[in-house]
């Protein structure tokens, strides 16, 4: 008889509160839990997926060690004692930078296993920290550290009369402004209300087909239309006078800026109708609450950091940040308590160029961390601090970062390349070990982690103070051979003899702890104790309205900057671009198309192509394009072309996408293998990393090169491919 035991899916990042069916120990079902105060019962068709997940046939059961070219099964115990006689050998020959850290996308729902990672690499001494996140969304910390961060945070969307999207698809990514528990409930329930959407995109996605005004301009032009904005907002004194005065500085600096971005230049540069622009700032200005969020795909373009600072510039011109006296919408719950107060933070003295050193391009530490992006170039270059070792945690570098031929050639050189994953994925394939890790239902989880993306950027997290805990739901299959990710680093550090201290917390090393022992130790301090949350099993809304936000300290001469030196230089520079090509577009002259990055809803960067039910449309990432465009090249739906930047090719398959703008080439990231297998494009899709090329066009201070709005030329090539 099946039992119902309430869970957290940890598919993705968004943490949905589900219902599992066990039957004779087993996962069988699941379903979103109405009872749920946070998500009202939805749950993705990913998340429904999750016994298909735990029992697929091609999930890895037992620690994999490469040998002439093939893996063979071993034990964890034997894994971990190599892996640790390597690593200590690696250290004493070239010292602890010598051994570097990736942890990604899936190490986000794991809390304990990125904290623990963290804590190995403090014990060793390597500061070779890297994550997803530089290469994802650099420019939100960066732009904040820029502008500044207002103390109480944002207006709410429950609260918000507009809201405006730019390069963001929430239904379907979970992520960009709508809050990403039951997007599409949420984004329903404000538009009836009367909420005004403004989308600023080049598709007519799920979002923009509800928007009140939607701006599909030409990719990578985000900067310049945020600018035109702002200009219309100064001209036409649309701005909070009052907010500017009392918490802004750089308003002249940021108006002259903004000035030569009119609506007529906009319109020729961006091909969005100059009147639809001051429709939309006007829209967006004359509403008294409501914010501007940005998506991926934005930060993935050329200046992305620009980007983001415009956003945060408009919501400040109109004075969108929470007041004295107004209640806090989440003063946090597994994390120690946050007051906020009405005034801006310290900002901090520098924001790029401090800490570690990177080997190339002048990189360095910066308040998004490492990036990933030079992660290849310091395995690839010899000499002193050149990486031997990598651990990968809940990533696939093979299809997610960007220069794909340089980052494979960076694998195949590591003395030692560790990755814990549950598939045999490209980067498994080329590791020396893989070890396979539990999934969301074999371990107990916390929602923790996404009270901490508050700090990341604003209009993230829980947009109420939610939380809820998991116990382990289902054990791992008979005879498999998994860790969780936190005991693989425990494990290595005991047979290195290392001493790991957690938030604060020196750890038992000699009597393990289990994973709740580590949840209370990540909780430390925190507002609500882990043992109240644990009282309820569909989760909890800890409200408290007695939490508002306070005055402003006396004194305080903090103020948010809008003008800041940095960012008018690159505004500056961006006007300077000299206009040509039709209409005024200047594109690379020898380039007819840009390939721009876009999500699926039923795959997750590299996770889920291995589960039948979310590969049913596509087991690969059509290259979207216009119908008009598809006819006009002679090309037609299902056709393989290749598609080539100034720096590699890929193959792609044709599809008509009417809700995509002429000149422009939609696909998702983080598909295909390594280049040997290009021809299998129809059963694995195309590594759009591939035309990213790191050493060119890259911000200075993050080092995000481009990886969407990418200049390419199509071609249809031999379709035997498609026979094949």
């Amino acid at each position: 008889m099946a039992e119902t035991r309430t869970a957290i899916c940890r598919f993705c990042h968004s943490f949905c509160g589900i219902k599992v069916s066990v039957e004779d120990g087993r996962a069988v079902k699941v379903v979103g839990d109405k009872e749920n105060p946070m998500y009202f019962g939805y749950t993705c068709v990913k998340g429904r997926q999750l016994p298909q997940q735990h029992y697929n046939p091609e999930r890895v059961l037992r620690p994999q060690h490469r040998v002439n070219g093939h893996h063979e099964a071993v034990t964890s115990d034997a894994a971990l004692d190599a892996i640790a006689a390597r690593l200590s050998e690696l250290i004493e020959r070239h010292g602890p930078r010598s051994v570097a850290l990736y942890t990604a996308t899936y190490s986000f729902p794991y809390p304990a296993g990125s904290a623990m990672a963290g804590a190995f690499m403090q014990a060793i001494g390597s500061p070779m920290k890297f994550s997803s996140g530089s290469i994802d969304q650099p420019g939100k910390p960066m732009a904040i550290a820029f502008h500044g961060r207002w103390n109480a945070g944002p207006q709410p969307f429950s609260e918000s009369d507009t809201w405006m999207l730019v390069g963001a698809n929430p239904v379907v990514s979970k992520w960009g402004g709508i809050p990403q528990y039951n997007p599409g409930k949420r984004l329903h329930d404000a538009l009836k209300r009367g909420m005004k959407l403004i989308v600023i995109d080049p598709r007519l996605t799920e979002c923009a087909e509800k928007a009140h005004i939607h701006l599909q301009c030409r990719p990578g032009e985000d900067p310049t239309i945020l600018a035109g904005i702002a200009n219309v907002i100064i001209a036409e004194e649309l701005y909070d006078k009052d907010f500017i005065e009392t918490e802004v500085d750089g308003f002249e600096a940021l108006k002259r800026a903004v000035a030569p971005f009119t609506p007529d230049y906009v319109e020729r540069r961006a091909d969005v109708p100059a009147a639809l622009l001051v429709e939309a700032a006007r829209t967006y200005a004359s509403a008294a609450r409501g914010m501007t969020t940005a998506g991926t795909g934005p930060n993935m373009a050329p200046r992305g950091t620009l980007t983001e600072y415009m956003v945060l510039v408009i919501n400040t011109l109109c004075g969108r940040w929470l007041r004295e006296g107004e209640k806090m919408p989440n003063p946090f719950v597994l994390i120690p308590e946050r007051r906020g107060k009405a005034q801006a933070e310290p900002k901090p003295e520098t924001a790029w160029g401090y800490g570690e050193k990177l080997r190339v391009r002048g990189l360095g530490d910066n308040v998004s961390g490492l990036t990933a992006a030079a992660l290849a170039d310091e395995i690839l270059l010899e000499g002193d601090g050149q990486v031997k070792a990598l651990i990968s945690v809940g990533g696939n570098p093979m299809a997610a970062w960007p220069d794909q031929l340089k980052t494979y050639e960076a694998m195949k050189k590591l003395d030692l390349n560790v990755t814990l994953d549950i598939k045999m994925s490209a980067t498994a394939k080329l590791a020396d070990y893989v070890i396979p890790p539990r999934l969301g239902l074999e371990a107990p989880a916390i929602t923790q982690p996404n009270e901490f993306i508050w700090f990341y950027g604003f209009s993230t997290g829980f947009p109420e103070p939610y939380a809820m805990y998991q116990p382990q739901i289902v054990e791992p299959p008979a005879g498999s051979d998994l860790l969780e990710e936190w005991e693989f680093f425990y494990g290595l550090a005991q047979r290195m003899g290392l001493q790991l201290t957690l938030n604060g917390v020196d750890l038992e090393m000699l009597n393990k702890p289990t994973t709740d022992d580590i949840f209370e130790i990540l909780c430390k301090g925190s507002r609500i104790p882990l043992s109240e949350v644990k009282k309820y099993p569909h989760g909890h809304i800890f409200d408290d309205p007695s939490i508002t936000v306070l005055p402003k300290d006396g004194g305080c001469e903090e103020r948010l900057d809008v003008g800041n030196v940095h960012m008018m230089a690159e505004l500056d520079e961006v006007r300077a671009e000299a206009l040509t090509g039709h209409a005024g577009y200047r594109p690379e002259a020898r380039f007819t198309h840009r390939l721009v990055s876009r999500r699926m809803n039923d795959v997750y960067n590299s996770s889920g192509r291995d589960i039948p039910v979310l590969v049913r449309n596509h087991s690969y990432n059509p290259a979207f394009m216009n119908p008009g465009d598809i006819a006009a090249l002679g090309l037609h739906a299902g056709d393989v072309v290749r598609i080539s930047s100034d720096h590699a090719s890929i193959l792609g398959i044709v599809e008509e996408a009417p809700d995509v703008r002429s000149g422009v080439i939609s696909m998702a990231h983080s598909f295909g293998d390594a280049p040997e297998h290009d021809n299998r494009v129809f059963f694995i899709g195309s590594n759009t990393g591939r035309l990213t090329n790191v050493e060119k066009d890259y911000d200075p201070r993050t080092g995000m090169p481009r990886m969407s709005a990418i200049p390419v030329n199509l071609e249809r090539v031999d379709q035997t491919i498609a026979a094949q």
